[in-house]
């Protein structure tokens, strides 16, 4: 079992797009994936839309990169959340660390307009 970690650069925005479900199984090898990415470009896009399933150790991975961006002074958008980890993340307080907005197109275009 693996996430899958696609990235690309667009518009000056670093995206990052995941696959899978973020477990204790993958979430190091995640970690260890996604967090060189961040901090590169003024904002990073991670999408989620293709992750039905964050455990607590994806939490704390996310938790990660929040705290890096945080330190290099770049902006962590998140997208494309499902119900369940929009839930997840919500009762568990995490959706006040990020920006969320709906889709990637949503921040390129506002980030376009800036």
């Amino acid at each position: 079992m693996s996430v899958e970690v696609r990235s690309r650069e667009q518009d000056g925005v670093t995206v990052v797009e995941l696959e899978g479900e973020i477990t204790s199984v993958t979430s190091a090898e995640l970690q260890r994936r996604i967090l060189p990415l961040i901090g590169g470009a003024g904002t990073t896009v991670i999408d989620l839309g293709r992750v039905p399933y964050i455990s607590s150790a994806g939490l704390r991975t996310l938790l990660l990169v929040h705290r890096r961006a945080a330190r290099s002074k770049t902006a962590t958008v998140l997208v494309g959340l499902s119900e369940e980890v929009r839930f997840v993340m919500s009762s568990t307080g995490f959706l006040d660390f990020f920006d969320v907005r709906e889709s990637t197109a949503a921040v390129l275009g506002g980030v376009r307009e800036a």
